[in-house]
């Protein structure tokens, strides 16, 4: 097992078609909550096909829930990288827009190994994936950062260093996004099936009094929250949204997120309000239109 740094960044991008229908996109935008008061219409639209508004966040799933088919167990299979999976967690994610995501269609996504940084204890794997449509144009790219404890020490980069101060002001406004019990369960249907948010005996045995929401839910809950309550349910005004995983919530629980507003810019800080202020999302930012 290790990671071969240089074989991982020169390896030819693998390049598959995928495709994603309406259901999809209804069926992810339940699992991060949207639909909560069903008789909204705010709510409604994430929710009906009747004029359906698709979240720029639907991206990270897109091609892989029930539309797919048969959906496959969580596993990683990259260049250069051998690696137990077991000692893998998702660090961060990021998000550039370059288009609006319709609610059904197809595209071509291109993955890659961007980046390789050496933390010393662990390793940091940066994934990049790329889509664009049938004719070509642009639809979205996406990074995924991978920790994976104890794989560090090959002699790579450390990578960029990256601070997580907030203004030194009350925020200008702070959202709070209700979770429910099942939410779990339905989220893993837009294709992530790891046990560790359905069943109670891995989660326990993973550490957790429970089966844990994913963490790309609570990045789809964060970003939901912005656009209803700061940008107008405006799904083109996104143009990007990072954030790392610091925490983990229970589903049921609430997610309190502070924004301040620097222009162009959201600097965002996301806890759970039920767990003392626990961080959920940190370094999170999302570029606005």
């Amino acid at each position: 097992m290790g990671i071969d740094r240089l074989a991982a960044l020169a390896a030819e991008p693998s390049v598959r078609e995928v495709s994603w229908t309406e259901r999809d996109v209804l069926l992810y935008q339940l699992g991060i909550g949207a639909g909560a008061d069903p008789v909204d219409p705010a709510e409604l639209r994430w929710v009906y096909e009747k004029n359906i508004s698709v979240l720029p966040t639907f991206a990270v799933v897109a091609g892989q829930g029930v539309s797919a088919g048969e959906i496959a167990p969580p596993g990683m299979t990259l260049p250069g990288i051998d690696i137990d999976l077991r000692k893998i967690l998702h660090g961060g994610q990021s998000l550039t827009m370059h288009g609006p995501i319709p609610a059904s269609g197809s595209a071509l996504l291109s993955s890659r190994v961007a980046d390789v940084w050496d933390k010393g204890k662990a390793a940091v794997i940066v994934l990049e994936q790329a889509a664009a449509d049938v004719d070509g144009s642009p639809l979205w790219t996406s990074e995924m950062q991978i920790w994976a404890r104890g794989e560090g020490g090959f002699g790579g980069p450390a990578g960029p260093e990256t601070s997580a101060v907030a203004p030194d002001r009350a925020p200008d406004k702070v959202l709070r996004s209700q979770t429910t019990a099942r939410q779990a369960l339905v989220y893993r249907l837009s294709g992530d099936m790891n046990p560790l948010h359905a069943d109670p005996d891995f989660a326990a045995h993973a550490g957790f009094d429970r089966p844990i929401l994913h963490g790309l839910a609570s990045y789809g809950v964060v970003c939901k929250a912005v656009v209803d309550g700061i940008l107008g349910g405006d799904t083109a005004a996104v143009q990007t949204f990072s954030a790392r995983f610091a925490g983990s919530i229970y589903p049921g629980e609430a997610i309190e997120t502070s924004v301040w507003r620097e222009n162009n810019r959201l600097i965002l800080h996301s806890v759970c309000p039920d767990r003392d202020g626990q961080a959920v999302l940190t370094h999170a930012h999302m570029e606005i239109r």
